[in-house]
This record gives C-alpha cells, structure tokens and sequence, in this order.
C-alpha cells in the first residue's frame, strides 16, 4: 500500500505570517493536532508545520503573551514523504523519528496530503505493525512535537 492511499490530501495550510491564534483557531475549527506551514499564501511549498505541541510549549511555556507569527513557534525540518512511498516504510519512518504525522509532498516538494498515525491504523494495519510503531513513536524524547 502506498502513502497516497491513505493520505488525507489538500490538508488545510498557514503560512509564516498567520497569527498563532489563527492557527489554533483552524486547529479547533478541523479537529487536528498540526497545520503544514507553506510558503505563501496561494503556494503548495512546505516550509515548515505548526503544530499544537509547538504552540504550548514555544509560545504559551515559553511565556510569550502576544499572538505572535506561526513562525515564532513553526518547526522548520520537518520529516516528508512521498506519495509512492511504501507504508511500511513510512510506518518505519515514524517509528524511528518518534513523530505522529508526516506531511507528503511531490519532487518539487509542493504538499499534497498529509499521513497520521491514525490513518495508518484505520486504513493500512493488518498485522498489528501500527501498533508497536505508535509504540516506538510514543516513547519519550522525540525529534519535534508532529
């Protein structure tokens, strides 16, 4: 199975310079944990993500009471796969870099879909690897808050 078979795809994006609570807002209004960061508004390039994680603990822990840029608070290295790429594989990715979604994006690095641990578990697990992969991701000292 490949990634483009589970992806939730055209996710909804911010750019650098939205509002931290404009973010949020999206994440409330969409039920989601992470907004890809593109670079624009009308662009498809991902530069970074926002993730709920990085609003709490970049901006809210850190004591910052402004609505400051996503980009005060964005992760900017961001793990990405392609839409060919092999569950598994990105099941393996996941695992290893101790994060829960992976934004997917073409070879211009254009973002076309977006994979969750949950999709994973819905859609693709048959032999019970999703599982020891939440496993692996959820043990402490991950690479970001994805």
């Amino acid at each position: 199975m490949k990634a483009e078979e589970i992806m939730a795809r055209n996710p909804r994006t911010v750019t650098p310079e939205t509002r931290l609570s404009e973010a949020a807002r999206l994440m409330k209004d969409e039920d989601i944990g992470i907004v890809p960061v593109v670079e624009a508004s009308g662009s498809r390039k991902l530069v970074g993500v926002v993730t709920d994680r990085d609003i709490t603990i970049r901006h809210v822990a850190e004591g910052h009471t402004g609505d400051c840029a996503v980009r005060e608070a964005m992760t900017e290295h961001v793990h990405t796969a392609r839409p060919d790429d092999d569950v598994e594989d990105l099941m393996n990715r996941m695992g290893k870099e101790q994060v829960r979604r992976i934004p997917i994006v073409d070879e211009r690095d254009q973002l076309v879909g977006i994979v969750a641990q949950a999709d994973i578990v819905r859609k693709a697990d048959s032999d019970k690897k999703a599982e020891r992969t939440i496993e692996k991701i959820s043990q402490p000292g991950g690479s970001h808050g994805q």
